[in-house]
């Protein structure tokens, strides 16, 4: 069946909601999710628009976390009818900042442009050119003018970048399904599974002393070294024979913040690291943190052991998730997508372990390279954005009819 996927209107969505300036945590994404509701409802879904109950939610023992603050946020759902939907189409709207508009090339990363068949802007790869190709994939499938025996969901949701409390919040309200897309750009690749993440900080003691004396006190920045070369360690030993789909470095340990130090001539007595650590597959989030911290007090620097450093773990908390072996919706979305796309783990978390927490079979599929998300000139190509709008489509007739 041949689907009339829009390229202009999706050109048009895509300007739009790329011109919403929603950074997580900002207004921006109270913006998006009305515009939302507004074009689900415009395609004839009945829409669900309700603001979430944060502090409800936070108190929840299972809460994701989150990195930033927030004193308003909203959920949306859009169904195509009554019932349990037979497949929900996921995809967040919030985006990290653009960093520095000069480092862009050409254009404000808040404007949509076009080169070479790509289109730039923040969010357009993470992921808003995931959901304007689901929306051009309902607004297709409701031009077939077929019947459906199930309905269809979209869940657009805000949060995920710093946790998930969108989809957390979807969850909870009831919003479920037999089975889940998320629309997160996997490079023509079927994502299954998920390795999980945990945001770390190390504050590291040292004795300060002036900096002519340096051999006097105990630099945090050198014990630092210590614990920084064991972390390097544990990573080695954690990935060292990672399972399929997972290849590489699926669960890495990566430092991305250092603060040490207050005047130039003075050894700094504290060094505060920040960063991310892997959660593997079938690992608790609590046996992650532990063998992190147990990591941190093995590091092998004598001042450490009078004075040891201090393990937290603020923000988000990933769990790993993936599809059960066999699950019957992977063929599902094989045969929608085409061309035989490889089966693959990620390293990174994403809101797919919520879903297949709630037990609903969860794969990713999207337009656009991970390699491209966060990034100066994000871009997505446009051809990328219409093949999944296809396939979306197609597995919506698949799965609904």
């Amino acid at each position: 069946m041949t689907m009339d996927i829009d390229v202009d209107l999706i050109r048009r969505d895509l300007a739009q909601l790329v011109s919403i300036d929603s950074v997580g945590g900002s207004e921006g994404e109270v913006m998006a999710q009305r515009w939302s509701a507004a074009t689900l409802q415009g395609l004839g879904l009945d829409v669900d628009l309700w603001r979430l109950d944060l502090d409800e939610l936070r108190a929840d023992p299972d809460f994701p976390g989150e990195e930033v603050e927030r004193e308003e946020a909203w959920g949306c759902v859009g169904v195509s009818g009554p019932g349990t939907p037979a497949l929900v189409l996921n995809g967040h709207l919030d985006v990290v900042p653009s960093g520095d508009p000069e480092s862009w090339t050409g254009a404000d990363p808040w404007h949509l442009h076009e080169v070479d068949g790509s289109w730039f802007g923040r969010g357009v790869c993470d992921m808003k050119g995931g959901v304007v190709a689901i929306i051009a994939a309902a607004r297709a499938v409701a031009a077939l003018d077929v019947q459906l025996a199930r309905p269809f969901a979209v869940h657009t949701v805000i949060g995920e970048e710093d946790g998930g409390i969108g989809t957390f919040a979807t969850l909870r309200r009831g919003h479920l399904g037999d089975a889940c897309l998320i629309a997160e750009p996997t490079a023509h690749q079927v994502v299954a599974a998920n390795a999980g993440s945990l945001t770390f900080r190390v504050e590291v003691p040292g004795h300060s002393t002036h900096g002519s004396m340096r051999a006097s006190g105990v630099s945090a920045i050198e014990v630092f070294e210590s614990i920084h070369h064991a972390l390097r360690e544990l990573e080695e030993r954690r990935n060292a024979t990672p399972a399929a789909p997972f290849v590489g470095v699926p669960w890495p340990i990566s430092v991305g913040i250092l603060r040490a130090g207050e005047w130039a001539s003075t050894v700094p007595d504290l060094l505060v690291a920040e960063g991310r650590h892997g959660v593997m597959p079938g690992e608790s989030l609590a046996d992650a943190e532990a063998a992190f911290e147990e990591a941190v007090r093995a590091a092998d620097h004598p001042y450490l052991r009078e004075n040891p450093a201090t393990v937290t773990w603020p923000g988000g908390r990933f769990a790993a998730g993936a599809l059960p072996d066999g699950d019957p919706f992977l063929t599902d979305v094989l045969e929608a997508v085409g061309g035989g796309p490889a089966v693959v783990g990620a390293p990174y978390g994403s809101d797919l372990r919520l879903y297949q927490g709630a037990g609903v079979p969860t794969v990713q599929f999207g337009p656009g390279d991970i390699e491209h998300a966060h990034a100066v000139d994000e871009q997505v190509r446009i051809d990328d954005v219409v093949t999944a709008a296809e396939a979306y489509a197609r597995l919506i007739l698949a799965r609904c009819t």
